[in-house]
């Protein structure tokens, strides 16, 4: 197990990355995909003691309950936790019905981030968007985002200008850059969660990551996510264990240079690991 030798003693502390209004979030935070039962509730608690402060969970992961049981013993204000309304509820009264399960079993008063999540066609968009914007006004939710939506999705949401579109949570890490959407996000002001940032592991098994991680004297799954954070994105990488928990903080304390940079651009290497049935996409998978 590597932990950067660059780090510091102590966790260093994760930066923030602007939303809107008043509104900041976490530039790294633990992703709980798959997690479920006491693993998913210790996991939470040692992210939390570690110094995390961001936890993404969505209702589709069916660990919401064990989430709210880890973060009840925490100052609320102090955790920015990001949930998801599935694809198959989306029609205004399922959507905000979904958002009520989803506060309920977490245990909160409302959420800092509420993301759609995958578009679905058979609805019409400004149902889940009226939706959203309906629990801001409500202050059930602070911000509003959506995932896994492709260029042709965020268009016509910008399109329908019902409620403003903070965030969009997408597959990404070096085997799938998403350039081209990241650059139509950034140019209007939304940001990007990186989720999957590490391919499913894959990643540890690049030359150019593991040559890179040797300059830095850690591992590819950090550099991974150092690059990722460098391109100003946010990253939500799972992890169950403290080592690797201390190892994903650690690289909020060094940086790459411009030319390793270059070189993970580089990687001819493209694969999405995230590809259900439901699935729209533009681009290549």
């Amino acid at each position: 197990m590597f932990v950067s030798k660059k780090s510091q003693e102590s966790h260093p502390e994760v930066p923030n990355l602007h939303l809107w209004k008043e509104e900041h979030i976490p530039v790294l935070g633990l992703g709980t995909w798959q997690l479920a039962g006491e693993e998913c509730s210790r996991t939470v608690r040692e992210a939390l003691d570690s110094g995390y402060r961001h936890i993404d969970t969505a209702l589709m992961y069916k660990n919401q309950k064990e989430i709210g049981t880890a973060v009840k013993d925490y100052d609320r204000d102090s955790l920015f936790i990001t949930s998801k309304v599935p694809h198959t509820e989306l029609t205004q009264p399922d959507f905000k019905a979904a958002t009520e399960t989803i506060l309920r079993q977490l245990g909160v008063d409302y959420l800092d981030l509420l993301l759609i999540h995958w578009p679905n066609a058979e609805v019409p968009m400004e149902e889940p968007l009226t939706a959203l914007a309906n629990l801001i006004e409500e202050g059930i939710i602070r911000s509003a985002g959506v995932s896994n939506f492709t260029v042709t999705h965020l268009k016509e949401a910008l399109r329908l200008d019902i409620v403003k579109i903070v965030n969009n949570q997408v597959e990404c890490h070096p085997f799938l850059p998403q350039k081209e959407l990241i650059d139509f996000c950034n140019s209007n002001e939304i940001t990007v969660t990186a989720y999957c940032p590490l391919a499913k592991g894959d990643v540890v098994g690049d030359k150019t990551l593991q040559e890179i991680a040797e300059t830095h004297e850690t591992s590819p799954a950090a550099v991974s996510l150092r690059w990722l954070l460098q391109r100003g994105l946010i990253a939500i990488p799972k992890s169950s264990s403290k080592e690797h928990l201390r190892e994903n903080l650690s690289v909020c304390s060094w940086m790459l240079t411009k030319e390793e940079m270059e070189r993970i651009d580089a990687i001819q290497r493209h694969a999405r690991k995230i590809a259900p049935e439901w699935a729209e996409f533009d681009e290549p998978s």
